[in-house]
């Protein structure tokens, strides 16, 4: 972060890694390792009831039979589950060919897949079914033996994983089905942050019962965890109430920027205790903000406001101190 102001008070506000498990309950993340079975939005209901909650979301649909990483947004938190929805995901995949492709052969077609692809959602899917771009990250056989294939792949969110099976198989002269799939990583979030069902259940109950916060704290996540990848704008004091109402960012309101930054990107935007105060989209570069510290004009239009009206009240000698 490129420091351009001091106008921020450490007084106000509360960092999300000191925030209550009460305050967590009302906005917050749990990461669950769904076994085979219920479907991404059973899994969010049943934390919804086993946690007493109004409201869940999840962050990226896995079918029944798939397992892995699914993050369960906690109340407001489910404001911007969707920024978690698009982002980079990791699975490690069971592939069966119909016939044996031979090593060279089957890493040659792999690195072909890496780079931008083109599919179309399955008949299944609750998206529309037109042609789109998704882009590999990464594509690596784990085993080869015969017919059956191990790999790993990093991908754009959104990008379906039996589809690139068939499409492998394709390109090989054979059928490729996909036999199992595990998601190992959504966003930040990996396997080595999540609780099975089991777990979470033992533990909100036994916080019920004893009151005792540490296994709590360690399950429930703050939401600012999900954006932790996004480019950030910390926020003048003196400006924060005003985003909370709905107004776009200016220069003049700006404490720090990430270098980072570019033209339309989208962006989060933080308190001087790093608390997430909405999502919205640059206007401009880093760089442009940086040299026109002293002028006035937009820098991003809101897009999400996250932080309740109210919740950071600052007069203007506390902010410009």
């Amino acid at each position: 972060m490129h420091k351009i102001s001091s106008s921020t008070n450490a007084p106000y506000g509360t960092p999300p890694s000191m925030r209550s498990v009460e305050s967590l309950l009302e906005s917050g993340i749990v990461v669950i390792n769904k076994q085979a079975g219920p479907s991404s939005h059973q899994v969010a209901a049943w934390v919804r009831d086993s946690f007493g909650l109004e409201t869940t979301g999840h962050g990226g649909t896995l079918d029944p039979n798939v397992t892995g990483v699914l993050p369960v947004s906690i109340g407001k938190a489910s404001k911007v589950i969707k920024v978690l929805q698009e982002s980079s995901k990791e699975y490690i995949c069971h592939l069966r060919l119909g016939k044996n492709p031979g090593e060279k052969k089957l890493n040659e077609v792999f690195a072909k897949f890496i780079g931008p692809i083109y599919q179309i959602p399955p008949f299944q899917a609750a998206v529309k079914r037109e042609l789109r771009i998704r882009r590999i990250y990464d594509l690596e056989v784990m085993e080869h033996n015969s017919k059956s294939v191990l790999f790993r792949v990093e991908c754009e969110g959104g990008t379906y994983i039996r589809n690139l099976c068939d499409d492998i198989g394709s390109i090989l002269g054979t059928k490729g089905v996909m036999e199992q799939l595990i998601r190992t990583k959504s966003g930040p979030f990996n396997l080595q942050d999540s609780f099975s069902l089991v777990e979470a259940h033992d533990i909100f109950q036994s916080w019920k019962s004893s009151s005792d916060e540490e296994m709590m704290k360690k399950m429930l996540r703050p939401l600012e965890d999900m954006l932790v990848d996004l480019p950030k704008i910390e926020v003048k004091d003196s400006a924060v109430d005003a985003v909370c109402h709905g107004a776009d960012l200016a220069i003049p309101g700006i404490s720090a920027v990430s270098k980072r930054l570019k033209r339309g990107q989208l962006v989060s935007l933080i308190s001087g205790q790093s608390e997430s105060i909405a999502l919205g989209r640059a206007t401009i570069d880093a760089k442009e903000i940086i040299d026109k510290k002293n002028e006035k004009g937009k820098a991003v239009k809101l897009e999400r406001v996250i932080m309740d009206r109210g919740c950071l009240l600052y007069t203007s000698d506390a902010a410009d101190e």
